[in-house]
């Protein structure tokens, strides 16, 4: 067994990833509002922006891993929304997917952090408000993904 990486580096990873996350829901909103290919709207974000900082690798996992399973995704999400799916805006549709995606596909993260993101993310780009409906969701999610995460005492 490893030891733990020395907190500067577990700091750096986290901005990494939180910039991959910021770039991501733009590609997210960008797919869903164009329908272009994933790989054509990568290859975009990664020419057009910076991406110095950035986990690049996550960025990708994120945006091939929601569009892989897309389907899976909104089925988790749907029985917490009192909204139809596809009624949402596109910024929140793209924050819930990916956090989502975090949440089934990524234990490396804490659930904890996938909704501070997330909460963090509606915040900058969706509607006012809308990071209340989005933490309201993505604990419910949380619940039902990871039950034993999600009960620990805070």
């Amino acid at each position: 067994m490893s030891a733990p990486a020395p907190e500067h580096e577990r700091r750096q990873l986290a901005a990494e990833r939180r910039k991959a996350r910021h770039y991501a829901v733009q590609a997210l909103y960008q797919w869903a509002i164009s329908a272009n290919a994933i790989v054509d709207i990568e290859r975009q974000f990664v020419e057009d922006f910076d991406f110095r900082g950035t986990d690049r690798e996550y960025f990708h996992d994120i945006l091939h891993g929601v569009a892989a399973q897309l389907g899976d995704l909104e089925a988790a999400l749907e029985p917490y929304l009192d909204i139809a799916l596809e009624k949402l805006g596109p910024v929140e549709r793209a924050v819930l997917r990916l956090a989502a995606w975090e949440l089934a596909c990524r234990p490396d993260v804490p659930y904890r952090v996938v909704l501070n993101e997330a909460v963090a993310l509606a915040k900058k780009f969706g509607a006012v408000e809308s990071h209340k409906f989005v933490n309201a969701v993505l604990d419910r999610v949380a619940r039902e993904l990871r039950p034993a995460e999600s009960a620990r005492p805070r």
